[in-house]
């Protein structure tokens, strides 16, 4: 049985989103307060080259800047840190001086190996080395405030002290990528 992220019964109140078992909401909060996913199984081990880390593996990687990989140190330069992120779409065009991911960084063997193995940088990547990478918000699933009717939304960005913080149940840390170098741009393989 490889990583999983299953679904836990919450609740939501004027605090925001909670996990309706105690031990678990308060174990699953990080030192800012705000719900992170939980994920169960055990990690698939080695480099990890799928579309999506697991939730543990991205956070503890992009919180200690870590290789996404094999979690050890990442290719580094004087340019900066290495990061291979998929082509980019007009709106996080690195031409205009910042990007937000939740990508971590690289070591250059598992460069190689995600360009070959993830279909999202198969289908074209950039690769950049970055000098600055400023943690401003999380990416998960966002629960509409208390009272209010409606769906959770389960792709939203979240930025650090935004009154959205305590209705998140957070899988990934976002960086904002800045002063950096594009170093190459690989179209799609055919």
């Amino acid at each position: 049985m490889g990583e999983t992220v299953p679904t836990f019964d919450t609740l939501v109140g004027s605090y925001g989103v909670a996990y309706t078992d105690p031990f678990k909401d308060t174990f699953h909060r990080d030192a800012d307060g705000i719900l992170r996913a939980i994920c169960e199984g055990p990690r698939t081990g080695g480099p990890a080259h799928a579309r999506e880390l697991h939730p543990y593996r991205q956070r503890e990687a992009m919180e200690r800047l870590l290789c996404a990989g094999y979690s050890g140190p990442p290719s580094r330069d004087e340019r900066g840190v290495l990061r291979v992120l998929p082509l980019l779409d007009d709106a996080d065009d690195p031409t205009r001086g910042c990007v937000q991911t939740v990508i971590p960084p690289m070591c250059d063997p598992c460069k190689t190996k995600a360009t070959q193995a993830c279909p999202r940088l198969r289908d074209g990547h950039v690769e950049l080395r970055v000098k600055e990478a400023e943690k401003i918000g999380v990416w998960g699933t966002l629960y509409p405030p208390a009272g209010v009717e409606g769906e959770p939304v389960p792709d939203a960005l979240v930025l650090f002290n935004s009154p959205d913080e305590g209705r998140v149940i957070a899988r990934r840390p976002v960086r904002e990528l800045r002063d950096f170098t594009v170093v190459a741009v690989v179209s799609p393989t055919s």
